[in-house]
């Protein structure tokens, strides 16, 4: 099917919803070895995590990692369409948001076995500017031996392949450019997006391979990872405070990221004390990414 004149239609549409309300359980264990990595990745000075040790916000997701055998992955470094998330025909896929949940006294820990149920909340169909999007919600719950310990909804976004001429979003500024309390300047160079890439088993070639996604994909460089970037902007949180411990996050993904220009992430707290605007600007200064953490 040629991936510019795709269209759905009722009845694929109709199929493609069927997959709501599926769902997959999975356990994993928290090991040290990976918050080790992300550390050194994110340039931190902690100290080495050991038993008992917290998994620090968004850092759950080096867990639970797909592991698609190499003769199942399809052309975009993916996984082959179908299995638990629908086979949809559009051609690229992004992570577009998501909100989070944590539950008060019970932190994933480093040795505990966690069981994450994934299951399938909607499938909508949408026409934007660019074309066809479909738009899938998946919801995450993870329990430890203590019971629930984080809620998180997934925000999967699905579009047709890049045309010539194609708008672009449209551009935002930041509610409050110019009005950051914390700012901090990240230089997405090919290291830092390898190692993200490795530390999530992430085989999509948009975040590696310039050859794909400058000629197959469209774009104009590499893509920094939605989850590294909403990731750093928790990490500009930590450095500021702390101490604080983040009950609830939600970004949003508006404007793609690419490596080839120094990007900033910026914070700045509200007057209540626990919630936390945060936003990332590209070099030309426009948002790229939103979000809200609470803190207690």
């Amino acid at each position: 099917m040629n991936p510019n004149t795709v269209q759905i239609d009722v009845a694929a549409l109709t199929k493609l919803q069927s997959w709501q309300e599926r769902s997959e359980t999975m356990s994993d264990i928290i090991t040290a070895a990976p918050l080790r990595a992300l550390s050194a990745t994110l340039d931190r000075d902690d100290p080495a995590p050991e038993e008992g040790s917290a998994v620090p916000a968004l850092w759950h997701w080096l867990y639970f990692l797909p592991h698609a055998r190499q003769s199942e992955i399809g052309p975009d470094g993916h996984a082959r369409r179908g299995g638990f998330l629908p086979p949809v025909p559009l051609p690229r896929r992004m992570w577009a948001g998501g909100r989070l949940r944590w539950e008060a006294g019970n932190p994933l820990r480093v040795g505990q076995q966690v069981q994450r149920v994934s299951t399938i909340r909607s499938v909508q169909h949408k026409t934007g500017r660019s074309g066809e999007l479909l738009f899938v919600l998946v919801e995450h719950r993870f329990s430890n031996q203590d019971g629930l310990a984080l809620t998180e909804e997934h925000d999967i976004v699905y579009r047709a392949a890049a045309r010539p001429g194609d708008p672009e979003p449209p551009p935002q500024q930041p509610p409050l450019a110019d009005q950051a309390a914390w700012s901090r300047t990240i230089v997405p160079d090919d290291i830092l997006l390898f190692r993200y890439s490795a530390l999530t088993f992430n085989g999509h070639r948009i975040h590696y391979d310039r050859r794909y996604v400058t000629q197959v994909e469209g774009y104009p460089g590499l893509i920094v990872h939605g989850p590294l970037i909403a990731t750093l902007l928790l990490d500009l949180l930590r450095r500021q405070l702390p101490g604080a411990r983040v009950v609830a996050f939600d970004f949003k993904a508006l404007r793609p990221t690419f490596d080839l220009h120094p990007f900033n992430v910026h914070g700045k707290p509200r007057e209540d004390g626990r919630t936390i605007d945060l936003w990332a600007q590209d070099h030309e200064g426009l948002l790229t990414m939103q979000a809200t953490a609470t803190v207690a």
